[in-house]
């Protein structure tokens, strides 16, 4: 390979070198953020359960007010019966007791379930709570753990970063400015080795979209010192060293 080239590809090892460093750094913020949203859904579980229990406390309380009022019946009821004039009267009256007890019977009962049902959401919400504290614990570790290893991915990355400066600097204006673009498109691998899969065939594959080449690209990368882009994928082509 000629001078271009070869200054190309050292600065396509340091840019893997940058990108790596750089998604390390990523990886460890985002497992604070993995643990922010866990922190979030629980803190969101406890107010949608609290205002279930909320509503499920309002319908009890009716509850309880209907059985109140039904209670005044049965008692108007019960004293109905021993004024009644007549057997039917006494029948009539008697059948609207039972009715309005069988009512309130069933109120109760509904009254019941309610109360066990807040019982076990405000259970639930108790472990909720704790779950949140917990979170709470395991975030501000995490933080403090990714302080920590951000400090020393940051450093490694503006060691690496003022290498990539060093290494730019051995590229020519034109190239280095078609290699970002490049770079940019394919997560950092701006560069493509020409592949020879069998050398008797004479058949060039681009390594980094396995098309074929023509021969005259790969003559042409022999002869000179020349960036030329794979007419598929547009990385910048280089070949390391043809067997004779």
């Amino acid at each position: 390979m000629g001078t271009v080239l070869d200054a190309l590809v050292k600065l396509q090892s340091v840019e893997n070198n940058l990108r790596a460093a750089r998604a390390k750094l990523t990886r460890s913020r985002r497992n604070v953020i993995i643990k922010e949203n866990e922190l979030r859904t629980f803190q969101k579980s406890l107010q949608a359960k609290q205002e279930e229990i909320q509503l499920t406390k309002i319908q009890a309380d009716r509850l309880e007010l209907e059985l109140k009022s039904t209670e005044q019946t049965l008692t108007k009821y019960r004293a109905a019966l021993n004024v009644a004039k007549s057997n039917k009267e006494y029948a009539a009256i008697l059948t609207e007791l039972n009715t309005t007890k069988a009512d309130s019977s069933k109120v109760e009962n509904q009254v019941l379930e309610l109360m066990k049902n807040i019982d076990a959401d405000q259970a639930q919400c108790d472990q909720t709570k704790q779950q949140i504290e917990q979170a709470k614990n395991d975030l501000a570790e995490i933080r403090k753990q990714t302080e920590e290893q951000a400090k020393k991915y940051e450093d490694e990355i503006a060691q690496i970063d003022h290498q990539w400066q060093q290494a730019a600097r051995d590229v020519p204006a034109a190239a280095l400015e078609t290699f970002k673009r490049v770079a940019e498109t394919y997560d950092g691998e701006a560069m493509a080795e020409i592949e020879i899969p069998d050398n008797r065939s004479g058949i060039y594959t681009c390594g980094g979209c396995f098309m074929t080449l023509t021969t005259e690209t790969a003559n042409t990368l022999m002869s000179r010192d020349e960036v030329l882009r794979c007419p598929n994928c547009t990385r910048i082509l280089y070949i390391k060293q043809m067997e004779s």
